[in-house]
């Protein structure tokens, strides 16, 4: 299991490299929203969104807006209730999101590197009883 230090270090370094790429930078309510569309049984429709999401219905829309000029997702009226438009996925929003999913693989495998606060502990610990030892002149260095 990661550690809360680890976790914010995989989150900065994704968040990092994302904003270094050439895609276009998403809010994170843009993310949550491309990512229910994507990761979650659909079909999906703003008010179900909003509802998932607990955040508003002109909120959803005006994200919905900006993820479909970039072709993330697009539009499309519910031909069994023409009242109803629903959300759908497309290339476009999956190469982004396929890439995204990529910067994540390699920060976790930067983040997994960085010492746990229990290796550091450790470290710390047997670092002090080996200078005891060599101020008790029981080792030579």
């Amino acid at each position: 299991m990661i550690t809360q230090q680890q976790a914010l270090e995989l989150w900065r370094q994704t968040v990092v490299a994302s904003v270094r790429g050439d895609s276009p930078d998403l809010s994170a309510r843009q993310m949550a929203l491309l990512l229910c569309v994507y990761l979650s049984e659909g079909p999906h429709t703003v008010r179900g969104l909003a509802k998932d999401l607990k955040i508003s219905k002109p909120a959803v829309s005006r994200a919905l807006d900006r993820l479909g000029e970039l072709s993330y997702i697009r539009r499309e009226r519910d031909e069994l209730d023409r009242r109803n438009v629903l959300v759908q996925r497309t290339a476009e929003g999956s190469a982004f999101l396929t890439g995204y999913a990529n910067l994540v693989v390699e920060a976790e495998q930067h983040t997994a590197q960085i010492p746990s606060e229990q290796q550091l502990s450790f470290a710390l610990e047997s670092m002090s009883e080996a200078i005891m030892e060599v101020q008790a002149g029981r080792v030579a260095y």
